[in-house]
């Protein structure tokens, strides 16, 4: 058979995590041509926001199709799905496999109260027998296509406390091809530190039980140099970046974010809202209050920051937005 992505890519790689109304086409356009398309060493694995199965099989093309919109230049492209319902999994596995995706990814570590409630996310760290059922289903179900698009799990390193000698052993026995282990259990959230020393334990488990899966490190990086730092620590094979990414497109090309000039931040800036507005906003997928939770994360660290992010976020339109700062940049040398 055919090789899949995750077993020809070229180690150590890097990937931007799954995030809700953060990791759209808009947000993986900017990355893909800030990032991906000029770092030529390493590789770049892209994921969407989560989408639920449930929601898929529901509501279909009609509404949270749209979401899984990507493009070829960002190849590799993972799907991240979330749901409790094997059925219901296995019907959104093939979906995703149809819309050519390189990869599947199963959420199981999500800490939102609503997906908790479902059964979904990391309240299935609880339920490792039901947890396993999905990864099978979520295989049947790529495997009905006749795709051969490998599947993979996003989880946490326990729920209310580390269980990671339990939990571990059993989601690596179901056939998945990489799992990306976020350093925290699911109480701790982000309130403290992501503890590495959990990823070099998940390394050990997947040796020890022989398993050819890919370990993907997740929690507190900021940049290529902290993430290269972390590998050589544990042993994975690669690092997921979230939050690090707000802001910073640059991220995945090896740049010091702080050599970026403010000029440079502000056209970025101007970009995005463009793209999004152009993929998002007049296709109907998203609202605009969504792309101006940005601007925190793009406008700060200089004179006048607060000002200039008040006034931004108190536009309703892409048009105002741009003109206020075309406006600024106009001002700098």
């Amino acid at each position: 058979m055919k090789k899949n992505f995750w077993q020809k890519i070229k180690k150590p790689f890097y990937c931007l995590a799954p995030m809700a109304d953060v990791t759209d086409i808009a947000f993986r356009t900017m990355l893909t041509k800030y990032s991906k398309n000029t770092n030529n060493i390493n590789e770049i694995v892209l994921w969407t926001e989560f989408v639920s199965a449930d929601g898929l099989c529901s509501v279909g093309k009609n509404k949270l199709l749209p979401n899984l919109k990507f493009s070829k230049k960002e190849r590799p492209v993972v799907a991240q799905i979330f749901g409790a319902k094997p059925e219901n999994i296995k019907k959104a596995s093939a979906m995703i496999a149809r819309l050519g995706f390189d990869g599947l990814d199963l959420n199981m570590g999500c800490p939102d109260k609503s997906v908790i409630k479902q059964g979904a996310g990391s309240a299935l760290i609880k339920n490792p027998s039901l947890a396993r059922e999905i990864i099978r289903a979520a295989i049947q179900g790529v495997k009905s296509t006749g795709k051969n698009i490998p599947v993979s799990v996003k989880t946490r390193v326990g729920f209310n406390k580390e269980e990671i000698d339990t939990w571990i052993p059993e989601i690596i026995q179901e056939g998945i091809s990489a799992i990306t282990i976020h350093a925290r259990t699911k109480k701790e959230m982000s309130k403290v530190p992501a503890d590495w020393n959990y990823v070099k334990r998940v390394v050990e488990i997947v040796k020890e039980n022989s398993k050819n899966i890919l370990v993907i490190g997740n929690g507190d990086i900021k940049n290529l140099e902290e993430a290269q730092k972390r590998i050589k620590e544990t042993g994975c094979d690669g690092v997921m970046i979230g939050r690090g990414t707000f802001g910073n497109p640059w991220i995945f090309s090896g740049k010091n974010y702080e050599a970026i000039s403010l000029k440079q931040k502000i056209k970025a800036l101007i970009e995005h809202i463009k793209v999004f507005d152009k993929q998002l906003l007049k296709t109907g997928i998203k609202k605009y209050p969504v792309m101006k939770k940005h601007f925190k994360a793009y406008i700060s660290g200089f004179d006048g920051a607060k000002e200039l992010r008040n006034e931004l976020m108190n536009t309703g339109k892409p048009i105002e937005s741009i003109q206020i700062l075309s406006d600024f940049q106009k001002t700098l040398k």
